[in-house]
C-alpha cells in the first residue's frame, strides 16, 4: 500500500473528510512519527508495533570494484517490531498451501 493508497482508502471510508483534508492528515501524521524519531523517541501504537531507533555501530567493508577496505560509519536506523495483534491477523490471513506435503 502506498502513501496515495492510504489516503484514498481513508477518504473513501470517512466521507465527511475531502480528499485534500485526508492527505494533510496522512501527510501531519507521518511527519510526527519522522519527527519523534528523529529526536530519538519511541513510538509505540497499541495492536499495530513500535517503531525505534537501532544503532549500527562502524565497521570494515569492501569496496566491490576495487576490493580495497572502507571503514563504514555508524549509523542510526528505523526498527519497526510489530505487536501480537499485527502479527497474528498476518500469519491468519496467509493461506494454507498443502501441496509441499507438510
Amino acid at each position: 500500500m502506498t502513501r496515495s493508497d492510504l489516503v484514498a482508502k481513508l477518504a473513501e471510508r470517512f466521507a465527511q473528510l475531502t480528499q485534500r483534508d485526508t492527505e494533510f492528515a496522512v501527510k501531519t501524521t507521518l511527519d510526527a512519527m519522522s519527527d519523534a524519531l528523529a529526536r530519538g523517541h519511541r513510538i509505540e501504537i497499541r495492536g499495530f508495533g513500535s517503531f525505534s531507533i537501532s544503532r549500527r555501530p562502524p565497521r570494515m567493508g569492501r569496496n566491490p570494484r576495487s576490493g580495497e577496505k572502507v571503514t563504514i560509519p555508524e549509523k542510526l536506523v528505523p526498527h519497526f517490531k510489530p505487536g501480537k495483534a499485527l502479527r497474528e491477523g498476518v500469519d491468519a490471513s496467509l493461506p494454507v498451501d498443502n501441496t509441499d506435503g507438510r
